[in-house]
């Protein structure tokens, strides 16, 4: 896909835990150079390889919390009270001003966050074929314990009732057909009206 003159689309694609969000998002990039994926911040370390501004913003905990008092993230969550991980507001609004479409993979309680803040974000639901489908995705990943899988299944119940909060949903049961989905989103997302500056010359 090739994108237009003008501002990008914002993207987000949430679900529930285990859908394969990350493997459609990760296909996405691969597929579309001129869709970019958000840089988060966060206050852990490093680890070997990360590269600051690439894969992550690394901020202390002191500079994050001051972002989040000057409302410079779209969502952000504390993890267990350890680290915060967190979506800049302004590279988001850099990479859109450029022409780029940009992708937050986010969790369903950060997608409505976003929604609130961004109003013109385009937002995907990944959904499952089957809760049954997700509940075996989830047992076979072999890193949780039947207890976690039992409690992913049930928050993933009660995100999928927040779907009519999106614009769009995609069943991601084989990954080709979810990622031309999003694609496709993405492509009738570019031609609208609002979106066709380089027209409104006639």
């Amino acid at each position: 896909m090739k994108a237009n003159e003008g501002k990008g689309v914002l993207i987000v694609l949430s679900g529930p835990s285990g859908v394969g969000k990350g493997t459609v998002c990760k296909e996405l990039l691969v597929r579309n150079p001129q869709v970019k994926l958000s840089v988060s911040a966060t206050t852990r370390a490093p680890r070997p390889g990360e590269v600051e501004g690439v894969s992550y913003f690394f901020k202390t905990r002191e500079e994050f919390e001051r972002m989040i008092a000057a409302g410079e993230f779209l969502e952000y969550m504390d993890v267990f009270g350890m680290n915060y991980y967190g979506t800049p507001r302004a590279y988001v609004e850099q990479q859109l001003a450029a022409g780029n479409d940009i992708v937050l993979e986010i969790d369903v309680k950060g997608a409505m966050n976003v929604k609130r803040l961004c109003p013109e974000a385009v937002l995907v639901f990944i959904a499952p074929p089957s809760m049954e489908t997700l509940k075996k995705r989830l047992v076979g990943r072999g890193t949780e314990t039947a207890e976690a899988v039992e409690r992913r299944t049930q928050e993933a119940f009660a995100e999928m009732k927040l779907l009519p909060e999106y614009d769009y949903a995609v069943v991601n049961d084989v990954l080709e057909d979810a990622v031309c989905s999003v694609e496709t989103i993405i492509k009738a997302e570019r031609l609208r009206v609002c979106r066709r500056a380089d027209l409104t010359n006639f």
